[in-house]
């Protein structure tokens, strides 16, 4: 193999797939990054067990030179020297040569560095997907939808399920939904799909959502998304972003939201959450990280936090509308913080049907997010 690259878009690609790459893997190979030439150009591969990544950098790209294919090849890489390498090289040309005993050649100015490859033939092939479900979500709704509630995943093995996303679509509404069972975050919206297209179940590790939000770029571009039996397959430019999905069936999130309330408040949500992360400072320092909130008769609403051993805080709240029965309600600061800055609408309503039971906070301005909160018992 011989071709003349790019740095810029080589480094860029690089960075991608480095995402992919697996420091603990027992699979020597799986450690490296393959490359790959054809007629349209450079294709790098990286992938672990869980996720696949495929970048490919055309020989031009908008009358913009990205690659020349003086000899066409394939080898593996050790990812961590060759990104490190590309990065700090000094021209905006990289010559890469490899001879028959997968010896390769790295030139770029002055530079030259020789290392060692691997046979691109023992690189495992990624799956081939039917593509009979796909649809088609805009880069940038599709990295919000994401960050709008993957926080809300669950961190512990106790049960694998739900340290994935939830996907699921149903007439052309996209839904994702995450819960760690104290608490739920779902986001909705319409997608470009065949009207027959519908699936439910679909569970994506929340690692790999967070990695597919790195990589997707801020733009309006459309995302293709294919979603097979383990697999899911996002395509946009020139990335290919493939990640399995956990087995197993998703809890029916649907029944614990309450479909009435005893009270409801109405409230700025930079008011809200500069008042909870005020009331955070000290619950952070106690071991609880409990907050409690109280409806006063005046109408306004009381935000306090008690850590023993450092000292008390209390804030008082004037809600934009509070109407229902006067609450006191107890819930951990950091899943209240979570939502509401993930909330894009300056004000939310809250929702309450007793303090112990779950509460819903949504924006004002449109229904396609839902938090949901279980209260903390606190005597």
């Amino acid at each position: 193999m011989h071709i003349t690259v790019q740095r810029d878009k080589l480094s860029n690609a690089v960075s991608h797939v480095s995402k992919a790459v697996s420091s603990r893997t027992t699979i020597p190979i799986l450690t490296g990054i393959k490359i790959k030439t054809d007629d349209e150009g450079l294709t790098l591969t990286a992938s672990d067990s869980d996720i696949s990544i495929e970048v490919q950098i055309p020989l031009e790209e908008a009358g913009e030179w990205g690659v020349t294919i003086h000899e066409p090849g394939s080898i593996v890489l050790t990812a961590r020297i060759f990104s490190e390498i590309v990065r700090k090289l000094p021209s905006n040309e990289i010559h890469i040569q490899v001879d028959d005993r997968l010896v390769t050649q790295i030139r770029s100015g002055q530079a030259e560095f020789t290392i060692n490859g691997m046979d691109a033939s023992e690189y495992p092939q990624l799956p081939h997907l039917e593509e009979d479900k796909v649809f088609s979500v805009p880069c940038d709704l599709l990295k919000a939808m994401i960050r709008q509630t993957v926080f809300g995943v669950s961190t512990s093995e106790m049960r694998p399920i739900l340290t994935g996303l939830m996907w699921s679509l149903e007439k052309g509404q996209l839904r994702f939904v995450a819960t760690d069972s104290h608490r739920l975050a779902s986001r909705t919206a319409m997608v470009e799909c065949r009207e027959d297209l519908s699936f439910h179940n679909v569970v994506v590790p929340g690692k790999s959502c967070n990695e597919l939000v790195k990589i997707l770029d801020d733009e309006q571009n459309p995302a293709d998304i294919v979603v097979a039996e383990n697999q899911i397959l996002v395509k946009s430019k020139h990335i290919l972003f493939y990640s399995r999905l956990l087995e197993g069936t998703y809890p029916d999130t649907t029944r614990i939201i309450p479909q009435g309330s005893k009270t409801e408040i109405t409230v700025s949500t930079k008011e809200f959450l500069q008042s909870i992360e005020r009331a955070s400072l000290l619950s952070r320092e106690g071991k609880s990280n409990v907050v409690k909130l109280v409806t006063l008769s005046d109408g306004s609403v009381e935000i306090t936090s008690n850590a023993p051993e450092i000292g008390k805080v209390t804030d008082i709240l004037m809600p934009k509308a509070m109407n229902g029965e006067e609450l006191k309600i107890s819930f951990n600061a950091k899943y209240m913080i979570d939502a509401l800055r993930a909330i894009d609408s300056t004000e939310i309503k809250a929702s309450f049907s007793g303090p112990m039971s779950p509460f819903v906070i949504r924006p004002t301005d449109h229904d396609w997010m839902l938090h949901l909160i279980l209260p903390v018992r606190t005597y």
